[in-house]
Order: C-alpha cells, then structure tokens, then sequence
C-alpha cells in the first residue's frame, strides 16, 4: 500500500468549463481516469482526498471509519471560512450514530415506500395543477419558474406543514445556502432567518398542531424547538431544491434525446427511466464530504486518520463496469432502458437520503404527465444551467408546444 504524493490534482468544487452540461464537470471524471482516489485542494487551501471510483465511493459512504459528522476540527468544507458558522445543532445528515440515527427515525414513517403511495394522488393533483396555470391561456413557459420549482415546494409545503405563501422566502433563503459563491456573512445571516422562521413556526405548531410533519415534531419531547428547526431546515432545503432541478434537468436531457420519451409512457419502463435519470444527472456534483477517523487503506493509497475525503457521486454513477454492458449505450449517455437501480445519486450507507421514495414518487409523476400532456414540448429559447450551487440545476428552459 502506497501513499499518493501530497500535490493537489484539482482545486475543490471544479467549475463546470465546458464538456456536457448534463455531466460532472470535467475535471472530476479527468481525475478520475487516474485513479480511484487523487489529491484535490479544498476552497480553504486543505488537502483532501477525491474518491471517485464506485468501490471505493461504497466503501467511504458505508465504513464507520470515515465520519459524517461536520463538527469534526478537520472535516473537509467546500467553502472558505465556513467552519465557524458551525453550531452544535447540525442536521442528523451531518452527525454520526447514535445520534444520527435516533433523529432518522423519528422521519421514517414519514417517507415510507407506504406511505408515500398514499400521496400520489395528492402530488398528482399538484403537478395537474401547475401544468393548468403553466398552459392557461399561452404557449411558452419558462418550464423552472412555472413547474419545476412550484411541484416540489408545494408538496414539501404539503408534507411539513410550511405555509406554501411562504415560498419565496424560503426559495431565496436555500439558494443563499447552497451557493458555493456566498460569503460567510451571507450564509450566518441565511441561516439565522431559516432557523428562526422554522423555530417560530414550531411554536405555532407546538399550541396548534395539524396533520404533518412538523406538528409531529414539535409534539415529541425529546427535541428542542432547535432540533426541531435543524431537522426542518434540512427537509425544506433538500425537498424542494433538489427535486426541483432534477424535474428541469430532466425535462432538457428527454428534449434533447425525444427518442426516449415513449420509455416514459409505460407503467412498466417509468419506474426504470426515472432511476436512469437520476443515475446520469446525479445533481450533488460536488460530492459527500467525510473524514476519516483511522487510517484506511483504500483505492491503493493510505487515507490517514483526520484527513477530509470526498465522494464523487457521479464519476461513481458513470462507472462502465457497473452500469454499462452489451446492448446499452454508454455510461455517459442517457438510456432509459438501462438497468440503473444499483445507482448512488442518493448516497449510500446509513445516510443516504431519506426522502428518496418521495423524490422517485414526484419525478415519475411530474415527468410522465408532463410529456403526456404536452405531447409537442420542445425548446423556445437559450437554456440557462446553474453552476454555482452545491446542487446543479437549472437556471431557466424555455419552452413551447
């Protein structure tokens, strides 16, 4: 077992110059082509290890020798001078068993398989909804502002019990948080208004409780108004803006590939063509931070105790030998016929994410009566992705039919 020389190979998050705007910035699947695991330099100018091989990516998502908690002195950080914007309330994503998954499962039930099939008939009058207003009326849209953001905020407003008029604010406030190009000040000030505004409404919920989330919450005696909050922050974030940018993403890569679109009219092949969605795109480019708490062996160099790793989901999910083979295209290119259900764009391991059957539940909905409605979708205009949140989107696709 070798140790890799200590000079950094690319400089943490790499920007999207260039290549498919469908894909991992280049230089992650570049550095890949080295090795499974490189040498990057984070934002703060601290090394880190890039792990990018699937084995290898399984192995850091799912090894207790490699911590998820971000209070660790030198968990790695994707933006400069952020570590003192570390409380000691983080989300459950960002804390290691026990405690972890003490709070995990205060949510389960709440995103059962189950239970998430009882919503479908809620999520669909949803995505009916928006398509009505997006239609009503004209012929182009702007397919982000005008369904792709309003499907997912208003079910995650649904679920949690979030005043969907409060939309905006909480839209905006995310985007601060997720922008790799804000400052410190910028993201302090974001999370004070998020976490105060969550903590306010479970008070609310507290002396008025209704039918959700959040109401559950706030009824437990075992969580803080602050735990509440935290786990609050991390459920309106991640529900809305990931599913969100996979509805746009997806709808510009099925415009680009029209040939594919009938995979979505099949009850049979829906399930699938959504997973391989999820597969290519895998919208977290910038990868799982974790540290490593004892010296590992891993991918053919020596990840020593208190050095910051980062899983690269997406060089994972492009990995030949895992997703490619006779009779498929190749792993860079969109086949929804493709067998992608061992994928990772949801993590692996104890943490991976926890709202997953709802995300598949919505993407399948969203995308199917999209195409099945709008039988003549296509592109009106210049598209414009977003390259500078930790959650690779969209900006803007226009449309007509």
């Amino acid at each position: 077992m070798t140790t890799a020389p200590t000079t950094p190979v690319l400089p943490l998050p790499a920007r999207h110059s260039g290549g498919c705007p469908f894909g991992p910035p280049p230089a992650y699947p570049e550095a890949a082509a080295t090795g499974p695991v490189t040498r990057a330099v984070l934002p703060d100018g601290d090394l880190c290890w890039l792990v990018t091989g699937i084995a290898e990516v399984r192995t850091v998502l799912s090894d207790r020798r490699f911590s998820a908690d971000i209070r660790h002195p030198t968990f790695p950080l994707l933006i400069a001078g952020a570590r003192e914007l570390i409380t000691d309330n983080p989300d459950f994503l960002r804390l290691d068993d026990p405690e972890h998954a003490r709070q995990r499962r205060m949510l389960t039930g709440e995103f059962l398989v189950k239970r998430v099939e009882t919503l479908r008939p809620e999520i669909q009058r949803i995505v009916d909804g928006a398509l009505d207003r997006m239609t009503e009326g004209r012929t182009t849209a702007d397919l982000v502002t005008d369904f792709a953001l309003p499907v997912p905020s208003l079910v995650i407003c649904l679920l949690l019990g979030v005043p969907y008029e409060d939309h905006d604010r909480f839209q905006r406030l995310s985007r601060t948080m997720l922008n790799r190009e804000s400052t410190v000040e910028q993201l302090r000030e974001a999370q004070e208004e998020v976490h105060d505004y969550l903590r306010d409404l479970t008070a609310r919920k507290r002396a008025q409780p209704e039918d959700d989330v959040l109401s559950r919450l706030a009824a437990r005696d075992d969580l803080t108004p602050v735990d509440v909050a935290a786990m609050g922050v991390l459920l309106l974030v991640a529900g809305h803006e990931t599913t969100a940018n996979m509805i746009a993403l997806s709808t510009a890569l099925l415009l680009d590939h029209p040939e594919q679109i009938p995979g979505l009219a099949d009850p049979a092949t829906l399930p699938g063509a959504v997973e391989e969605l999820l597969r290519l795109l895998t919208i977290v480019h910038t990868g799982l931070p974790r540290v490593a708490l004892e010296d590992v062996e891993l991918g053919g160099v020596t990840v020593r105790a208190g050095e910051g790793v980062m899983a690269m989901l997406s060089t994972a999910n492009r990995d030949e030998a895992a997703f490619g083979g006779a009779g498929h295209r190749a792993t860079d290119e969109l086949d929804v016929y493709r067998d992608a259900r061992r994928h990772l764009a949801f993590g692996f391991g104890v943490h991976q994410c926890l709202g997953q059957p709802l995300a598949r539940a919505e993407l399948q909905i969203a995308l199917e009566t999209l195409f099945r409605r709008l039988p003549g979708l296509r592109p009106a205009g210049e598209r414009e992705f977003r390259t500078e949140s930790f959650i690779y989107g969209m900006r803007s696709l226009p449309v007509t039919w």
